[in-house]
C-alpha cells in the first residue's frame, strides 16, 4: 500500500509541468486548477481571493501555491521552494506565517528538550543541487534561525 502511494505522489509531481503549462493566469478557475492538481492540501483567505497549496513534499522537491481571485480565475501559480523565499524567513517570524510562506514541510521533529520544533522542505538549487532549508521554532511557535545545507538523503533531478 505505501509503495503504491509514493509511485503516486511520484507520478503527479512527474505531471506537474504539463498541468502548469495547461492553466493561465486570469483565464483557468478553480474548477481548471483543481482538475490538474486535486484537492488542495490546505485553503488560505487571502486579501483579493484564496489560495491554494499544493505539497509535493517528502518525496518531491517543490511546494506550489496557487492564488484564486475573487472573480474565480487564477491570479498566480508559484513554485515557494526558492533561495527568494527562504530569504524572507527571518527570526521572530509566526508559524503560520511561514506556513503560508513556504507550504507544508517535508519533515517536523520536536526536540522536548531544546523546546525547539525544527520543520525541513526539500528543494533544488539550481541548476541541480538538492538541499534541504530547516527553520527551527521555539515554544511560542516563533522561528528563531533558518538556513540551508546539501540534502544528503536525495539525488536532484
Amino acid at each position: 500500500m505505501a509503495t503504491g502511494l509514493l509511485a503516486a505522489v511520484i507520478g503527479l509531481a512527474a505531471c506537474d509541468p504539463k498541468n502548469i503549462s495547461e492553466l493561465e493566469e486570469g483565464v483557468s478557475t478553480e474548477a481548471d486548477v483543481r482538475a490538474r492538481f486535486g484537492e488542495p492540501e490546505n485553503i488560505w483567505d487571502a486579501p483579493n481571493g484564496r489560495v491554494l497549496e499544493y505539497n509535493r513534499q517528502p518525496q518531491g522537491q517543490k511546494n506550489y501555491l496557487i492564488t484564486i481571485g475573487a472573480d474565480g480565475k487564477m491570479s498566480a501559480l508559484r513554485q515557494v521552494l526558492t533561495p527568494e523565499n527562504f530569504a524572507k524567513v527571518q527570526p521572530g517570524m509566526m508559524m503560520e506565517d511561514l506556513r503560508k510562506l513556504l507550504g507544508k514541510p517535508a519533515k517536523v521533529t520536536p526536540y522536548a528538550l531544546k523546546r525547539e520544533t525544527e520543520w525541513e522542505w526539500r528543494w533544488v538549487q539550481p541548476p541541480n543541487s538538492a538541499m534541504v532549508f530547516t527553520a527551527t521554532l521555539n515554544d511560542d511557535q516563533r522561528v528563531v534561525r533558518s538556513g540551508s545545507l546539501p540534502d544528503r538523503g536525495t539525488e536532484a533531478p
